[in-house]
């Protein structure tokens, strides 16, 4: 399987390859050269107990409020006319 360099350097990595190391859009990877001058691919792997980055910046807050409001007591706050 082949690939052409680009004039800035970089290559597709072939579906194959990225379904087999699970790589997705945005993965980090690393890549080395071993003893027989081959390139080697790596899939970099959070550290254990490392949170991924959330999606979106609503992904970084949902869920975070901590108050328990009830719908009719949220709707008499908002429509209060007080």
């Amino acid at each position: 399987m082949s690939t052409t360099l680009t004039s800035k350097g970089q290559v597709t990595i072939p579906k194959r390859i990225r379904d087999e190391l699970h790589l997705t859009p945005g993965a980090p990877v690393e890549f080395s050269v071993n003893a027989a001058g081959e390139l080697v691919l790596h899939r970099v792997r959070p550290a254990k107990g490392a949170r991924r980055p959330p999606q979106d910046r609503f992904d970084a807050v949902r869920g975070r409020a901590d108050i328990r409001w009830r719908t009719d007591d949220l709707m008499k706050l908002l429509r209060s006319d007080d």
